[in-house]
């Protein structure tokens, strides 16, 4: 990989800080409730086989709450574009090991930034073939395909009217969780929600693997909190927007998922649900008849686009960030020159999701969790940890409360996770990150980099 620093014809051109909170709110909620939840609770009741999936989705809360405390930390010391290639790069030390671990988080982005966008259109695909029953799995390939490509065009623009345009449509996503929410509260029956099988809540081995299943598949409907780290450069007042934009959206989001839960176990059999392929779909259709279903799919519809098209954004920056630092190639980090945004690391993500989209939704997000967890979210976890310890926080950033415990139990959530996860995708992820150690390695030897640097006294 030949790397260069930034272009110097534009050493004057700096993201716009155009996102203050609503804003903020906004890019991680979108993020989070995309299609994830309407496709995977039938996921999370089959794996653990019964309502007592709720549990997995309570245990993911508590682990991404806690999580969001370092994301928080992390965001609040670091507002940058691209947040944890320079959480890592300062941690660990920009000219030892940060170098390695920057490179890989660079290295898985370029991974799960598509697998992440491709999951969310695929999803959308899936849930469009509720009103075309009729359509084939390529139509839904391409549907998903367009919507990445569409997306990119969207976001080829000044990121201030994509604030305006996020906004809106969080609240049509929000609208839509609460009538759905609220449509399941007026026809909640307790006797099917609380319809546990005999030894549901025994502590077997199978109890154990299925609500570590369960709990990935929360955390994958959760992700998204930490979207406005991604792009701190472009938020205002980063410092106080964005812990609470990462806390504030979790809080809002879990009651949201609750209800959910709740209103669909409370109104279709648990047996019902979990053999359904549009379950919001067939719930308000239930309630309200086939217009129910068209109207909540389309709704979802809505909202899945949007989640998309924010993830995307997110994602855009990271390249961009890499290739400022000169660790990356040189077109990366090139800017519009009127509406200020990284115009080739938009394209590259934009075109690697839609080319993602042909992979399968269940394999997309398995790897997806599986590879974040194995890397990035527990090295973060210890950044928290090694930057307190190199000094005192700067006026005005946040710090968690309760320091180390939140950290302690995020790491212990996120090994499980793992350590619960089908050998396939570990093998996925291990291999991923052992391909890109060498990658580095290669790289930093033919550039005479750490760990390949003499030290100065043996130099010639």
């Amino acid at each position: 990989m030949t790397t260069a620093p930034a272009p110097a014809s534009q050493p004057a051109l700096r993201p716009v800080r155009g996102i203050g909170l609503g804003g903020g709110l906004a890019a991680n909620i979108l993020n989070m409730v995309g299609i994830g939840p309407f496709i995977t609770i039938p996921l999370a009741i089959s794996a653990m086989g019964g309502p007592q999936a709720m549990l997995g989705w309570l245990v993911g809360a508590v682990l991404c709450a806690y999580d969001g405390l370092v994301w928080a930390e992390l965001g609040s010391a670091f507002p940058r574009s691209g947040g944890p290639y320079h959480y890592l790069l300062h941690a660990f030390g920009p000219a030892r090991l940060g170098r390695l671990f920057s490179f890989l988080y660079l290295w898985q982005s370029l991974l799960i930034g598509p697998l992440s966008i491709a999951s969310g259109t695929v999803g959308l695909a899936q849930y469009a073939s509720f009103l075309a029953p009729d359509m084939k799995p390529w139509h839904m390939m391409a549907i998903a395909a367009a919507v990445c490509l569409v997306n990119t065009a969207l976001l080829y623009r000044d990121i201030r009217s994509i604030q305006r345009l996020s906004i809106a449509i969080t609240v049509v996503v929000v609208a839509a969780c609460l009538w759905i929410v609220f449509s399941g509260a007026l026809h909640f029956d307790a006797r099917l929600a609380f319809d546990f099988p005999e030894g549901a809540f025994k502590p077997t081995g199978a109890f154990w693997m299925g609500m570590g299943s369960a709990t990935l598949i929360a955390v994958y409907d959760y992700g998204g909190y930490n979207n406005v780290c991604m792009i701190g450069e472009e938020i205002k007042n980063p410092g106080r927007t964005i812990p609470r934009a990462v806390l504030l959206s979790i809080a809002i989001v879990a009651v949201l998922y609750l209800g959910l839960n709740l209103s669909i176990l409370g109104t279709l059999p648990w047996q019902t649900a979990q053999k359904s392929g549009a379950v919001v779909a067939d719930f308000m259709q239930v309630i309200y008849g086939r217009w129910g279903g068209v109207v909540v799919s389309v709704l979802i519809l809505i909202a899945s686009w949007g989640s998309a098209l924010v993830v995307l954004l997110g994602f855009s920056r990271v390249p961009y960030a890499a290739a400022v630092d000169g660790r990356f190639f040189k077109p990366f980090a090139r800017l519009h020159p009127k509406g200020r945004f990284p115009t080739v690391s938009l394209l590259f993500m934009g075109m690697a999701s839609a080319i993602a989209c042909f992979f399968s939704l269940a394999d997309l997000i398995a790897v997806l969790i599986v590879i974040q967890t194995l890397f990035q979210f527990t090295a973060q976890c210890v950044a928290v940890v090694m930057l307190r310890r190199q000094g005192a926080a700067a006026p005005g950033q946040f710090r968690m409360p309760l320091y180390p415990l939140p950290v302690i139990i995020t790491i212990a959530g996120w090994l499980y996770i793992v350590a619960t996860s089908q050998p396939r995708h570990i093998a996925i992820g291990i291999g991923m990150l052992a391909l890109g150690v060498a990658i580095y390695l290669a790289q930093s030897r033919r550039e005479g980099a750490w760990p390949f640097r003499m030290p100065a006294w043996r130099a010639p």
